[in-house]
């Protein structure tokens, strides 16, 4: 099995996991989001350390080591991405299973359990952009629209979107749905190494906000801020944030 069908198999075989937790009528709220993240996050690590045992794995849900640090393939995952929208039992939520070679993000599945056909994007069978010629749509958070977004939306003449998990928003874009993801509130890795590496795949622009590339694997996994958007618009977002008093 390959890096990309692992990724896949085990993004999918997570999501039905936290559906049947969903579904069991066991928990409600906090503690469903408690017992989802803990559930696919035992299944996601048994199974990576069981089918890639020389690789490095970061886990939300497991405590870091450093131990990664001194491999080229790690693999880092977030068992629910959108804890809080999986517990109120949204569709906005996924399951990332990515793997970051040398600090890129190169191989990934996305796994949006939630939506009626359960799908999982991946880099190994990237699809072509849907064509799209309107006004750019960005993507936000529910709760923490981000000033940079917002003012890029006001500059570019552009709809914002309310969405949930990181993921989800990652994959809107992937799917067409929307064009530009710009995010400047931090995350972490396993927040976007998975939709990064599928976004790449599938010939989307993926950099900080300040154009720089994302690097992975670092001892300190914070990540301040991430653009995931077409390549037509990259050039004009950027530049648009470099103007504004918040940028860097």
């Amino acid at each position: 099995m390959t890096d990309s069908e692992l990724a896949a198999h085990l993004a999918q075989c997570a999501g039905r996991i936290l559906l049947e937790v969903r579904t069991s009528g066991m928990f409600a709220g906090k503690s469903l989001g408690k017992a989802g993240d803990q559930v696919a996050n035992q299944f996601l690590v048994r199974a990576l350390r069981e089918q890639r045992p020389e690789d490095g794995l970061l886990s939300e849900e497991s405590k870091d080591t450093e131990e990664r640090l001194s491999r080229s393939r790690v693999w880092i995952v977030d068992p629910v991405d959108g804890t809080r929208e999986y517990g109120e039992e949204r569709a906005d939520w996924a399951v990332h299973v990515g793997l970051a070679i040398d600090g890129v993000a190169e191989v990934g599945a996305v796994a949006l359990p939630g939506l009626d056909d359960g799908l999982v994007l991946r880099t190994d069978r990237p699809a072509a952009l849907v064509r799209y010629d309107g006004a750019p749509r960005l993507l936000v958070s529910r709760t923490r629209p981000a000033a940079e977004a917002v003012a890029v939306a006001e500059r570019l003449g552009g709809e914002l979107i309310a969405m949930g998990s990181a993921g989800a928003k990652a994959m809107a874009v992937v799917r067409g749905e929307a064009d530009i993801y710009l995010h400047s509130g931090g995350q972490y890795e396993w927040d976007s190494c998975a939709p990064v590496a599928v976004a790449r795949a599938h010939g989307l622009h993926t950099s900080r906000m300040d154009g720089s590339p994302l690097i992975y694997n670092q001892r300190d996994t914070y990540m301040p801020d991430l653009l995931i958007c077409r390549p037509q618009w990259a050039e004009r977002v950027l530049s648009i944030v470099g103007t504004l008093p918040t940028a860097g």
